[in-house]
């Protein structure tokens, strides 16, 4: 036992006596391996390059918007339009970073402890750990995969520190703002300030802009926000808290803070968009990007912002007057019946005696003389069944339609025009509109101004020429004017009882409806014409009149303004547009 003592005390001096060598010893090692460690992660950042952005992020859609800005609809395979920095308000830039990341304008560009959440839920399984810096969320959706392994998450922080070393604390958030996932389909501000609320990313407000923000942390969730109150009520609290950190942090005063309001949202999900209003993107996608010199797929991917012609407003009315519809006729006409044709048609009634399901088409175009911009051009019901557009493309029997120009010498574009047996509706309302500006013909066109992130690429001006004589053009006013006694030149045509014209115009504004009708196809056989029903005369006066009201602003009482405007002929003035 005394020996054993002996070896132990001699074991317990040794080890205090070669304790301090050892402990130089684990320091160098530990030394040796954290400046491989730093000398490794040196390297690695000089060799790290910032990757190009993905494909996808890059591509943009283009947006349509009516003559007032209204949203008509878009193009494109990602609704996501870029837009800079400074069109988005600066408190809108700061309920994101509030929300998101508040030590954005001042960190490296990572969050270390962040990052150790997320590795050690790699390791172990657990739960994705969220709490990333915008910087980190740009460079994992723009940059990287999604994918969550650590050698991911480590060249994600790497690139995420060079980034911020190397871009600007604005240029990465334009980035990011320009690519997040909103929801409702919606990649970027600009989309999601239009899905949510119907109004460009400049014009949002602090209330919008804060629950854009909020919605950002959940987009697949918060997106029901409006619809679902279970989950609008969870994005109010959200909400709430984002404006007190933007208040607490001067982003905002404390009088914006007490007036806040929770913003009324879009419904959603959003209705049916294969309704009439393709028929508009149609025709204005065509013309924006033979403006432009592309293809229509580039211009849907461009990002471009297209402004058209068109009266949204007037174009729903239109919609709801002249909806087509299958209707069945039999027997012969009331007195009722009777009545509307001989107003509409000014022709004697004819017994006729047919069966059958009769589809009744409808085909109506605005236009402005002298100018050419179309304010509506109805081409169908339902695109999604009919992609074809009757305003613009169809051949409708002409009939007495164009009686008041016969034998008179039209000029080109209008020279063959009396001669032409089926005249697309467009066609046919642009030489009442040469008529109406005093023989002045403008060529109709559906798009005003083309931008792209707030550059101005095309503006329209009307394209015009002499198509007939002034003496022509007022010889037919006079006998359209004088015929009805009224302040609008009407003319009412026809072939036979197959198809009906209705066109009124005084110098604001061409309008004319078209009807005609078909046997729908069945099965291998193929749709064939159709008298019309005996309610076509009524039916075509009262989209007419709808419309014509819904434009010019008869249905207040009052007729158009007689503003001056030196880019259209003399005596000619601005059609005003009541709508709004």
């Amino acid at each position: 036992m005394a020996a054993l003592r002996r070896r132990l005390v001699k074991r317990r001096i040794r080890i205090r006596r070669t304790r301090g060598r050892r402990l130089r010893r684990a320091l160098v090692v530990l030394l040796a391996l954290l400046a491989n460690l730093v000398g490794a992660a040196v390297v690695a950042y000089h060799l790290t390059k910032i990757p190009e952005p993905h494909p996808e992020t890059a591509m943009q859609s283009t947006v349509f918007v009516d003559d007032h800005g209204d949203y008509l609809g878009r193009r494109g395979p990602v609704d996501r339009q870029e837009i800079p920095l400074s069109q988005v308000p600066r408190y809108v830039q700061e309920a994101v970073i509030a929300a998101e990341n508040r030590s954005f304008r001042t960190d490296t560009g990572i969050s270390p402890r962040a990052i150790a959440r997320a590795a050690w839920a790699t390791v172990s399984g657990g739960d994705r750990q969220g709490g990333s810096t915008i910087t980190q969320q740009y460079v994992k959706n723009a940059l990287l995969s999604p994918e969550q392994t650590l050698s991911r998450k480590a060249r994600e922080a790497l690139i995420s520190i060079k980034l911020d070393r190397t871009r600007s604390k604005d240029e990465i958030l334009q980035g990011y703002l320009n690519t997040v996932y909103f929801g409702r389909g919606a990649a970027g501000i600009q989309s999601a300030a239009r899905n949510y609320f119907g109004v460009d990313a400049k014009d949002l407000t602090v209330s919008q802009g804060a629950a854009l923000a909020s919605v950002i942390n959940i987009p697949s969730y918060y997106e029901k926000a409006g619809s679902d109150p279970k989950v609008t009520a969870k994005l109010v609290d959200r909400w709430e808290w984002v404006l007190d950190a933007m208040a607490h942090s001067g982003a905002i005063t404390s009088a914006q803070r007490a007036g806040a309001r929770f913003p009324a949202f879009r419904f959603y999900p959003p209705g049916d968009t294969d309704g009439q209003r393709q028929y508009l993107i149609d025709a204005a996608a065509s013309e924006a990007a033979d403006r432009l010199g592309i293809t229509e797929d580039q211009l849907a991917r461009g990002g471009y912002t297209v402004r058209t012609t068109f009266d949204l407003t007037a174009q729903d009315a239109t919609a709801e007057l002249a909806a087509d519809g299958t209707e069945k006729k039999t027997g012969e006409k009331t007195a009722e019946e009777k009545a509307a044709e001989a107003k509409a048609g000014g022709k004697k009634p004819a017994e006729v005696k047919t069966t059958g399901d009769v589809r009744v088409h409808t085909a109506v175009v605005a236009l402005v003389p002298g100018d050419g911009a179309v304010r509506v051009l109805y081409g169908g019901a339902d695109y999604a069944s009919q992609p074809f557009n009757d305003a613009r493309d169809g051949a409708v029997e002409a009939g007495t339609a164009l009686q008041p120009f016969s034998g008179m010498k039209l000029l080109a574009p209008l020279t063959d025009l009396t001669r032409t047996a089926a005249p697309t509706p467009l066609r046919l309302a642009s030489v009442y509109a040469t008529a109406a500006a005093h023989g002045v013909y403008a060529t109709p066109y559906t798009v005003a101004k083309i931008t792209r992130a707030g550059r101005t690429l095309y503006e329209a001006h009307p394209r015009t020429r002499t198509a007939m004589t002034r003496a022509d053009a007022g010889t037919v006013a006079k006998l359209l004017y004088d015929r009805l006694d009224a302040p609008l030149a009407t003319q009412t045509g026809a072939a036979g009882l197959r198809t009906l014209w209705q066109t009124t115009y005084d110098e604001h504004l061409t309008l004319t409806v078209a009807l005609f009708a078909e046997h729908p196809a069945k099965g291998k056989k193929a749709a064939l014409p159709a008298p019309l029903p005996y309610t076509a005369g009524s039916r075509s006066l009262s989209v007419s009149e709808g419309v014509w009201s819904k434009i010019a602003g008869t249905a207040e009482g009052h007729d158009p303004a007689a503003e001056p405007n030196p880019g259209l002929p003399t005596g000619q003035t601005k059609p005003i547009l009541a709508t709004r």
